[in-house]
């Protein structure tokens, strides 16, 4: 990787990317097979498990500081040199989050039918980007999207509301990828898991601190190699030795049926209950129509309005690129989502044939490092070993001694990561898998960490504080802010506020609350004013943050809890309908991960869970941007123009480069 900056420099280094990273897939390839044979040695699966986090860090890190940069364009924006393919992975990877390659797959796990909707609507926002917003900042020139709003509603009160809506939902969604990074570090290094939080950082702030955009970018495309080949191996090989086909978008239908029919033998046979088990493909079990659709729709809105996101467009060398570099965008995400509903089908199929009615004594060892985390749990404890499995089940009167789905669960956050070893395959696929779940928690976690650091940097210090800033000065700033940031997330993630995809789903719901009306208005009506923006953004953000903090921790404030059938009473194995019911159990704390599933996301107002308080706060924003630049003067006859220069797909970029 060049550092050279010059454009005979820069020209060679696009040039030469397809080599560069072929020959880094050629390597990352062969280190796999050199850990299957070190594994088919005889070295220990700890050790493997080592090779592979500190491998994959490494070579992160190395890019990270061979990408370094001392120049803003760079910086910020990556010197908006970026090809649309090049572009389009590192959005992909930006994008595969932990909760995408973690936490989807598990809540299909869980939700069945339901799952999709998280699946439908991060999709679908795509969509949004390229048709209403992505380009349109590209024209505009912009570093962040703060910079956005404060040149099209003209000041620094409608910059800062912007970058308040920026660290809220950014800092949230950073916590749940440092969270995921936790999860892998504490089980593949043995880590303590408040420990476990911090080591991941070392990653992230290697690969963002020195190089920003620059280094964020090169980065992401190398770690969205590593996610995708993670993900897609384990099921690769699963759908070739159940059905001899290695596709396993194909064979998703047989493993569906072959669940249905173990679904119907575990009931016959007393292995389930009809309260433990929910028909894999049967719609509307653990959410109500209104909060299915709900959540597709704040997904796919959300989508279009997390700055971390729109800050990727920014980067592509025009308006023409920055639309290109959605689709491809679009194309790297489909090879992950398009495959993840098989994944999870073929995690449950492995659940029910492995670990379902096997007896207690022959419970495998692989369980016991996930249970010392709490996150396996049989018979109301966790499986942290074969003694406390069995005394845990024995307290059950008149249990079988085997495994019952009813005692068996299992968090979200781990169906992924444990599959391979479900399922019975080499530890090298297990260490596989971790090594990709760690790549896609770090590059969102970089992107997100970007944005907020550039933010309180760029928009706070540098246009609010001290206009005058040497540029080595802002540099300065934006990487000491950059690791503060980072340092408070850990910390919060250390607290396990709740599991990755429901602190995902809350960032997209106040981005849509708080930016999609005044990104959408402000480029498609010249008549919305800066009081209409700036109110609209309080109002609907507002709004979004009263209801997810009432409804999540004051839920005494009128309003209830969501009832949940998919969490059981390891004692009576009848549904635990409510999460106040369900703490006040024996040893509730101890099963804390699994109460904080996205299911338990409590309702309020029209029995919406919190995490679509999106669906309240944007329509209000709307409405109030609307109604407020009506009453109020409108905007120059000069912003007019430059609004309608925005919406044109060619010509000079709006707001011109500045050093």
């Amino acid at each position: 990787m060049a550092t050279n900056t010059t454009s005979g420099g820069n020209a060679d280094f696009i040039r030469n990317l397809g080599r560069m990273y072929g020959t880094y897939t050629g390597g990352f390839l062969a280190f796999i097979v050199l850990l299957a044979i070190l594994e088919m040695v005889g070295v220990p699966n700890k050790v493997l498990g080592y090779l592979f986090v500190f491998f994959t860090l490494a070579v992160y890190a190395i890019i990270g500081v061979m990408t370094r940069t001392a120049e803003l364009s760079e910086y910020y924006v990556a010197g908006r040199r970026v090809p649309a393919f090049y572009n389009g992975m590192a959005t992909g990877a930006d994008w595969m989050s932990a909760a995408s390659f973690v936490g989807m797959a598990g809540t299909l796990f869980l939700l069945g039918y339901d799952g999709l909707a998280w699946v439908l609507g991060w999709t679908g926002g795509y969509v949004l980007v390229s048709v209403l917003i992505g380009p349109y900042l590209r024209k505009f020139g912009a570093y962040t999207v703060p910079d956005f709003m404060a040149f099209r509603f003209g000041g620094n009160v409608a910059r800062m509301v912007a970058v308040i809506v920026l660290v809220a939902c950014s800092f949230t969604y950073v916590t749940a990828q440092i969270f995921g990074t936790g999860i892998i570090a504490s089980r593949f290094l043995g880590m303590q898991f408040e420990l476990a939080v911090f080591a991941g950082l070392v990653g992230i702030l290697l690969c963002a601190m020195l190089g920003g955009m620059r280094a964020v970018t090169w980065t992401q495309i190398a770690q969205y190699i590593v996610l995708i080949v993670a993900y897609l191996t384990p099921i690769i090989i699963l759908s070739t030795k159940n059905y001899g086909i290695p596709i396993p978008e194909l064979t998703y239908g047989k493993a569906i049926a072959a669940i249905t029919a173990r679904e119907q033998e575990m009931l016959a046979t007393g292995l389930a209950t009809a309260a433990a088990l929910k028909p894999h493909v049967q719609p509307f079990i653990n959410y109500s129509p209104l909060n299915f659709f709900g959540i597709i729709f704040c997904m796919m809105v959300g989508t279009a309005s997390l700055p971390h996101i729109l800050m990727r467009y920014f980067t592509t060398p025009s308006v023409r690129e920055a639309r290109q570099s959605v689709a491809w965008s679009l194309f790297f995400i489909f090879l992950l989502y398009f495959s993840a509903p098989a994944y999870a089908a073929f995690s449950k199929l492995e659940v029910y044939t492995n670990i379902i009615g096997r007896d207690l004594s022959s419970v495998r060892p692989w369980m016991f490092a996930w249970g010392e985390l709490n996150l396996i749990q049989v018979c109301g404890k966790a499986a942290a070993s074969i003694d406390a499995i069995k005394a845990a089940c024995a307290a059950i009167p008149n249990h079988p001694g085997v495994v019952r789905l009813q005692d068996f669960v299992i968090n979200t956050d781990v169906i992924v990561l444990s599959t391979p070893e479900i399922a019975g395959l080499p530890y090298v696929i297990s260490g596989l898998v971790a090594a990709g779940g760690l790549a896609a928690a770090l590059s969102t976690a970089d992107g997100l960490l970007l944005a907020i650091a550039n933010a309180l940097s760029h928009d706070i210090y540098y246009k609010m504080i001290d206009p005058n800033a040497a540029t080595i000065r802002r540099l300065t700033v934006a990487r000491a802010l950059l690791v503060i940031v980072a340092v408070g997330a850990a910390a919060t993630a250390a607290t396990r506020p709740s599991d990755i995809l429901a602190m995902v789903g809350w960032a997209f719901s106040l981005a849509m609350a708080g930016n999609f009306p005044a990104l959408v208005m402000g480029i498609w009506w010249k008549r919305a004013t800066t009081k209409g923006a700036v109110a609209g953004m309080i109002a609907g953000f507002g709004l979004c943050i009263f209801y997810l903090v009432c409804t999540r921790y004051f839920p005494g404030m009128g309003v209830k809890y969501f009832g949940m059938t998919s969490l059981l009473n390891a004692t009576t194995g009848m549904p635990l309908v409510d999460i106040t019911a369900a703490m006040a159990l024996p040893n509730a704390m101890e099963a804390w991960p699994t109460l904080a599933h996205p299911l338990a996301n409590k309702v309020g107002w029209f029995n919406l869970n919190n995490i679509n308080c999106g669906l309240l706060g944007m329509p209000l924003g709307f409405l109030v941007i609307y109604v407020v630049s009506l009453m109020d003067k409108e905007p120059s006859a000069e912003m007019q123009a430059y609004v309608d220069e925005i919406r044109k797909p060619r010509g000079r970029t709006v707001l011109e480069e500045k050093t």
